[in-house]
């Protein structure tokens, strides 16, 4: 194999011979009583069916394989044939061995099997137990299990084996393996029993290479971002491979379950009742699912609202399609989204400040953002859920913002006093000829040393000039309230309706993603022209606000929300 090459395939565990070589940076032999029993009977419940073991990932060097991961495997397997020789000795002895850089008293020790030796090393203490656990296991039927085992070995059980080439970095591998950083994940595993050479239904050549291309479509589908981020709020942090979600969903994985190769096994389990050529028609239309759901225009934002909404998973939108007819299907989704945004009370009296009522607006905001984006121009516009969950600087976060802003909260220093009066000044300028208030505001910037009781003056009467009346009565409603990324500038979180306009229209002309309905509000598109004014957020503008989203959400609210008039 060249030295730049990977190498995967499978091998049997009769196959498996050599030299391999334990470096220095590994620990010792670790199994305890559980995993080695588990090994065991995973083997022998298989019986004659074939059964694909974890990877063993390996280095050429030499005649020999530096074994980079899969020691614990790889030694299990060794005291086991070790075992079963001593039982029948015209067995053959083990077809590989292992050495040990730092431990050669271990290499001598896994030869003889001294139990007498165990306390004297932590290596050899559990090799020693492990040695016991496998005697103890095989005592129940002793003759039996030790015939069908090295038959197993010989004709059923496989490893994958994962050989990489002789310049790769052995170290920066072991490394990345334990981190799981690269993709020996269960989509490269159950890839590997369609492709192995030998697998359970003869599958030809021909037939594996069209898998193998059908495969790889897959993942690169799943690589558009609009796709993969429509069906999870999961970054690559959780999918090194992202086909795994397709498995992990024929799986039914459970969303809190974190074993590596748990998919991995249950999908070879179900391989043991199904052909592989079934297994195959299974994850395709499994894929060809979620790409009609992300196709069809309604589907993709009501599912994508419960998904990016987190009041559903992947997995319960799967389940509860199953069987459905489309229109079952829709109904279903449509019962799900009403309970969502389902409460006890009136919209209208909720607030910013109680956190459940905060999570209770953000849910109904983000609905109300992407029911806008699907009702509107029909099927030409998209809700853009790549852009609203990742973004250039990765995870985008999202917070309730007031639309118009009356008091200081977290503006704590000079500098977020000084900001805050910096970006004020356009909007005064644009509401008053008074030089006199610009005049204090720049001299108080320009201040070597700002107080906090002058920059309170002059905070209050900015925001009067800025502000129409009842705004303080509506400040933590819905009404003043809609989705921004989050921000740490406490200085414009705190800022007048016309200083944060600006700012949206600023970042809209760079190219910044800003939720559909956000944009709308600081562009005045809901108000009234008659009633429009561009400086200030007020009563007809909060009015025309909660009509829209009763209008838009009126399938989904259990009540319109309540607009309160001015007294």
């Amino acid at each position: 194999m060249e030295s730049n090459q990977i190498l995967l395939e499978t091998k049997l565990v009769s196959e498996i011979e050599g030299t391999f070589f334990v470096p220095s940076y590994q620990r010792g032999y670790r199994w305890g009583e559980d995993e080695v029993l588990r090994l065991l009977n995973d083997i022998y419940s298989n019986g004659k069916q074939n059964y694909c073991l974890q990877p063993v990932v390996v280095r050429k060097s030499g005649i020999s394989y530096e074994l980079i991961d899969g020691q614990q495997r790889l030694t299990t397997l060794y005291l086991i044939y070790r075992y079963m020789k001593n039982v029948n000795p015209f067995f053959n002895e083990p077809a590989f061995n292992l050495e040990y850089q730092t431990r050669e008293n271990s290499e001598e020790f896994l030869r003889t099997i001294d139990l007498s030796r165990r306390e004297e090393n932590i290596d050899f203490w559990f090799i020693a137990n492990a040695y016991e656990t496998i005697s103890k296991w095989f005592e129940v039927d002793k003759q039996i299990r030790v015939i069908h085992v090295f038959e197993y070995f010989k004709e059923n059980v496989k490893v994958i084996w994962y050989e990489v080439g002789e310049n790769e970095d052995a170290i920066s591998l072991f490394t990345r393996l334990n981190i799981g950083k690269i993709p020996l994940t269960s989509a490269e595993l159950v890839k590997a029993m369609f492709l192995c050479n030998n697998n359970k239904d003869g599958m030809d050549r021909e037939k594996q290479e069209e898998i193998s291309l059908q495969w790889d479509n897959m993942e690169k589908e799943l690589h558009d971002d609009s796709l993969w981020y429509f069906l999870t709020n999961q970054t690559n942090a959780r999918y090194q491979t992202r086909i795994d979600l397709i498995l992990d969903l024929i799986s039914e994985r459970p969303g809190d379950n974190r074993e590596k190769y748990y998919t991995f096994f249950k999908i070879d389990e179900l391989s043991k009742t199904i052909s592989l050529d079934e297994l195959w028609r299974m994850i395709q239309q499994t894929f060809l699912v979620l790409k009609d759901w992300y196709e069809n225009h309604e589907l993709y934002h009501k599912i994508g609202y419960l998904i990016a909404s987190e009041k559903m998973t992947l997995q319960d939108i799967f389940k509860i399609s199953s069987g459905k007819t489309k229109q079952d299907f829709r109904a279903s989704l449509d019962s799900h989204i009403r309970r969502s945004i389902a409460i006890s009370c009136n919209y209208s009296d909720l607030t910013y400040e109680r956190a459940l009522d905060y999570r209770r607006i953000s849910t109904l905001l983000l609905l109300f953002n992407i029911e806008s984006v699907r009702q509107n121009g029909e099927h030409t516009q998209w809700f853009p859920f790549d852009r609203f969950k990742f973004g250039r600087k990765g995870k985008v976060s999202w917070s309730l913002e007031h639309i118009h802003a009356q008091q200081s909260e977290g503006l704590r220093t000079q500098e977020m006093w000084k900001e805050w009066l910096t970006l004020h000044i356009p909007s005064i300028r644009a509401v008053t000829d008074d030089e006199g208030l610009i005049d204090a505001m720049q001299s108080a910037i320009d201040k070597a040393k700002l107080e906090r009781t002058e920059f309170d003056g002059l905070q209050q009467r900015v925001i009067e000039l800025l502000s129409v009346q009842g705004n303080a009565e509506y400040l933590h409603s819905i009404s003043n309230l809609a989705l921004l990324k989050s921000d740490d500038n406490a200085a414009l979180n705190n800022s007048t309706f016309d200083v944060k306009r600006n700012l949206i229209v600023n970042m809209d002309k760079e190219g910044q993603y800003i939720p559909f309905c956000t944009k709308m509000v600081f562009l005045k598109y809901y108000t009234p022209s008659e009633d429009n004014q561009l400086h200030f957020w007020g009563q007809a503008d909060r009015i025309a606000y909660v009509n829209a989203i009763n209008k838009v959400l009126a399938e989904y609210l259990p009540e319109p929300i309540a607009i309160m008039e001015e007294t």
